[in-house]
């Protein structure tokens, strides 16, 4: 299934209509990676040395409980934005939770069955008919 990246709605059918000339996007479904549970770990154990709950936690950073415990069981990947609330709250530079997090740990392994083969970027190609 594709997306469109950019788009507008139809008036006619109220649906999202592609851009001419502009990339689609394949929807990928939210897979762990090596680095969301190591970033999850880091946020554990800051969070415990504090003595905090994940619900105290939630409260002080305004981020819903429910994405607390996702991120610090690596079911998901915490954007910037949100590493560095979880910082401040937890009164240590972001650093601290990116401990031992390198690029490596961002590839995902294709022979598990369940993650996505890593491929090589490809420049988007533009519709030369659109000027």
């Amino acid at each position: 299934m594709t997306r469109p990246i950019l788009g507008h709605k139809s008036p006619a059918t109220h649906t999202l209509v592609p851009l001419p000339g502009h990339i689609q996007a394949v929807a990928v479904p939210r897979v762990p990676s090596p680095a969301a549970e190591r970033i999850g770990e880091n946020i554990r154990a800051a969070r415990e040395a504090k003595g905090w709950t994940q619900d105290e936690l939630a409260a002080a950073t305004g981020i819903d409980s429910s994405n607390i415990r996702a991120h610090e069981s690596g079911r998901s990947l915490t954007n910037l934005h949100s590493l560095v609330r979880i910082a401040e709250a937890l009164g240590v530079e972001p650093s601290v939770l990116l401990t031992d997090i390198t690029s490596d740990l961002f590839r995902t392994r294709a022979d598990d069955g369940r993650r996505r083969p890593a491929r090589p970027h490809a420049p988007a190609r533009r519709d030369e008919s659109v000027a």
